[in-house]
């Protein structure tokens, strides 16, 4: 039985007994996310096809959260419905080639390469809570430092598994869980596990373990650790410390975090479970996970604008390795960007941020911001190389309406380009356009 449909069975046999408790009713909440999604990728470089990738779509979200029964034991059910209307795309033009695994950038693929006019999927969360912790099991949406869900197309990534967070002592939240399956931002099914560089549907795991917590030592300074483990691909631990200080007019954030990367079961030892990387002994330069990330992000905001400046160092054999199947995902990175990470094998990255929030001169709602970062002494293997290099500028331009008829609504423009002479990597422009509004039900 699949988490699904065990949190189904589960909420259903509790909500028959308590159906009328005061707090499950009262407490609810429905709503309806939409999103009209625009985006184009235009390969500058390179001889294969497509050179421009181009999809247009309007994405669906309804949401449902309940509140808990009463009694010393609260039960509750969550519930997300997901659908993917096609409105402008084709083989050739969604980024598919024919039969291929992960389909389009935005939709699912028939076998010949052509976008689904629609996709959808339903995802249902039984949940109970005692006192301050809470018990969820079904579809889980967690962003932590080891396990991030991506919202960066059409409709999100969702997970399926089990997770449990407690509150129970002061400024201290624990939380752990175990993920079995994932469901991609263009897919309507439920996949098993995998990094970079693994051979694609043919070295996956069906379980990822997850624990840690975040402490506030004081109300400006907080410090995390997690940990996350792949089972046959990579062991991780995590140290974040995070600390605002108000500096003159303004405040300054501080964002350190380090990430220690090992291999895990046939990671250390099976080909297809290699994660991509610098390997001598290896003629596609694969080999196990082996990296230490270092990251420090500095901004300083004041009177609407935000400064901001950063570093990472990727250390070791590997590239960083996250849970990634091929068809788009989040790392915890401070370099993570709307086309690169800036992670591989010895690369090295500095980072510049600017940002500006209109409403401090009479515009609410409009901001604007650009980051670029560059990062140099790339290792690669086939050909041989210690020194490519890349460089990504991301421009965003967002609007949403304060008040009126269409409040809320909301309008965002990004635009990146990225360059690179890592081989077998090709030169990227994209934008996406994006139209959005969300539609209280209960």
């Amino acid at each position: 039985m699949n988490k699904s449909t065990l949190a189904l069975a589960v909420a259903a046999g509790v909500l028959a007994q308590q159906a009328g408790a005061a707090g499950f009713i009262e407490d609810s909440k429905a709503t309806l996310g939409l999103r009209n999604f625009y985006i184009n990728t235009d390969n500058r470089s390179g001889a294969a096809n497509p050179s421009r990738n181009e999809e247009w779509g309007q994405g669906f979200d309804l949401r449902f959260i309940s509140g808990y029964t009463q009694g010393a034991v609260g039960f509750g059910v969550d519930a997300i419905g997901l659908l993917g209307v096609r409105l402008d795309s084709g083989g050739g033009t969604n980024g598919a080639a024919n039969g291929a695994a992960y389909g389009g950038t935005v939709f699912p693929s028939e076998s010949n390469g052509e976008a689904v006019d629609n996709f959808s999927s339903l995802g249902l969360t039984a949940k109970a809570k005692i006192s301050q912790t809470e018990l969820k099991l079904g579809t889980l949406q967690p962003k932590l430092p080891v396990i991030v869900t991506n919202d960066g197309r059409l409709l999100p990534q969702t997970f399926q598994g089990g997770q449990i967070t407690s509150g129970e002592i002061k400024d201290l939240t624990l939380i752990g869980g175990q993920i079995e399956h994932v469901k991609g931002r263009n897919s309507s099914s439920n996949e098993q596990l995998s990094i970079g560089g693994a051979s694609a549907r043919t070295a996956n795991s069906n379980k990822f373990i997850y624990a840690g917590g975040d402490y506030k030592i004081t109300k400006d300074l907080t410090a995390q650790y997690y940990y996350g483990n792949l089972e046959d691909f990579y062991k991780q631990h995590f140290l974040g410390l995070v600390h605002n200080w108000s500096i003159g007019p303004g405040v300054l954030k501080s964002d350190l975090r380090y990430f220690n990367s090992s291999d895990d079961g046939l990671n250390g030892n099976t080909a297809t479970y290699y994660s991509n990387g610098n390997y001598n002994s290896t003629a596609n330069g694969k080999g196990k996970v082996d990296n230490n990330l270092y990251s420090g992000l500095f901004l300083y905001t004041v009177a609407g604008h935000t400064f901001g400046g950063g570093y990472q160092v990727s250390n070791g054999s590997s590239d960083f390795p996250w849970l990634n199947q091929g068809d788009g995902s989040s790392a915890y990175l401070t370099t993570d960007s709307q086309i690169a990470k800036f992670a591989r094998a010895g690369e090295r990255t500095w980072q510049a941020r600017y940002s500006y929030d209109f409403a401090k001169v009479g515009v609410p709602g409009l901001t604007a911001g650009v980051v670029y970062l560059h990062g140099d002494d790339i290792d690669t293997r086939s050909p041989a190389s210690t020194d490519s290099s890349e460089w990504e500028r991301d421009l965003t331009v967002g609007y949403v309406v304060p008040e009126g008829p269409l409040k809320n609504v909301g309008l965002m423009w990004k635009n990146a380009t990225w360059r690179t002479n890592i081989p077998g990597q090709r030169d990227q422009d994209e934008n996406r356009l994006i139209v959005s509004y969300s539609i209280p039900l209960l």
